[in-house]
Formats: C-alpha cells, structure tokens, sequence
C-alpha cells in the first residue's frame, strides 16, 4: 500500500512520531505527540489506538509509542515528501527557507510518490533539506548526521551548523540575517554572566551575535575540522 492512501491525519500522526525520535533518544509519550501536533491528548489518545490497531504503531498501556516497521516506511515516506517538497520551493519557485515548512505541510498530502520520485531527481537527489534535515532516499534509508545541540557545547570550541529547526520562521529570518546558515562555521563564546545565553561569531564576518537559549537549542552543530 502506498502512503498516499493514508487518511491525511493518518500521515500525520506518524510523521510526527518519526520526528520526536529524530534528534532525540527520549521515550515518546501521547502528550508529546500531541504537543508536537497541536491537537488535544483525547484526539491523540483516539488516533493513537486506531493506527495500533492498524499495525502501524506500538503503544503499550502506559508505555512509549513506537513505529512498527510498516509505521517506520509509511513515517519517512511523508518526511521524503515534506523535505523535498521544501527543497524545491528554495531551489526552483524562490521561497525563503522561512515559508517553506508550512506551505510544504500541505503539499505533501496532495502530491503522488511519482511526482516526488521526478522533483527528486529534478534536484540531483539532494541528501538535506534547506534546513539541513536528511532526506530520506526511495527506499527508506535516512542518514541522521551526527550533530549535537549548540546549548549543550561549551565556549571555545569552533563548529560547522548541521541542522536548523524549522519551527519558528522569524527565528530563521533572525538566523539567515547574521549568516547562520546551514554549513556556516562558527566560533563559539561565553555569553553575558549570569546567564545561558552564548556568543558566537561566524567564521569570515565581523563582529560577534549573542544567541539566547531558544536561538541555541534551535542549532545542531558538529564540532570543525581541525
């Protein structure tokens, strides 16, 4: 069976449990599910059973949810199309990688997997997205890089921008205007005392941005070659 007939609130359900495991190792619980989606616990719970039922997820009572691996091909497939949906917005129709995410929410529900299969090819199978997210291949396969969140680095250190979250536009606008960028070298500084907010410069611009913690969670860096 193709993705494509998947109800759309099927699709979504397992794109967003996908993602909660993406970047990170924590359990996923219905609350999360929900807070990623924006749809109240009782209608999680709810669509939750139905798509256990169905034999695309695993949710013990009380327990984590999880992809089965039909869950898991159904998940990338929709992630596949979100991703390269938002590469072609960037490379091909002009869009600023700030509108790209909302407006590929609700493309990805109406395109088939042929076209999806042709704007990839179209592009020269890109491996990231504008914001640095894999994309996964035909068949499935993801290579998650392996990057860690800027708030979680120490002062010193210089690092390459792996992956930016999309979440929020007008902190990519914020990004894009200092020339944090995916793929941009930065210098890593103490922030003011007293606080958890950093400094960092970008490698070949002068002067220096002070990011607070929403700005540094936001970054997933590795650290520079030597």
């Amino acid at each position: 069976m193709s993705v494509s007939e998947l109800s759309p609130s099927a699709q979504n359900y397992l794109k967003a449990v996908w993602g909660l495991t993406e970047w990170s190792n924590a359990p996923v619980t219905p609350s999360l599910v929900a807070e990623r989606t924006g749809l109240k616990l009782s209608s999680v719970s709810d669509a939750i059973r139905r798509l256990t039922a169905q034999g695309l997820l695993s949710h013990a009572r009380y327990g984590s949810v999880e992809l089965t691996e039909a869950g898991r091909g159904y998940a990338l497939a929709m992630v596949r199309r979100h991703r390269l949906i938002e590469a072609f917005l960037v490379s091909v129709l002009g869009y600023s990688w700030d509108q790209v995410h909302d407006e590929a929410e609700h493309l990805e529900h109406a395109v088939s997997d042929f076209m999806i299969d042709r704007i990839d090819a179209f592009l020269g199978f890109p491996s990231r997205d504008p914001h640095g997210d894999p994309i996964p291949t035909a068949d499935g396969t993801v290579s998650i890089p392996t990057a860690s969140q800027l708030s979680e680095l120490g002062p010193g250190a210089r690092v390459v921008v792996e992956r930016i979250s999309d979440s929020d536009s007008a902190l990519l606008q914020f990004f894009e205007g200092h020339g944090i960028v995916v793929g941009a070298e930065l210098d890593v500084a103490e922030g003011p005392a007293f606080s958890d907010a950093m400094g960092v410069r970008v490698v070949g611009r002068p002067g220096a941005v002070t990011l607070g913690r929403t700005a540094t969670d936001a970054l997933y860096v590795s650290l520079a070659p030597a």
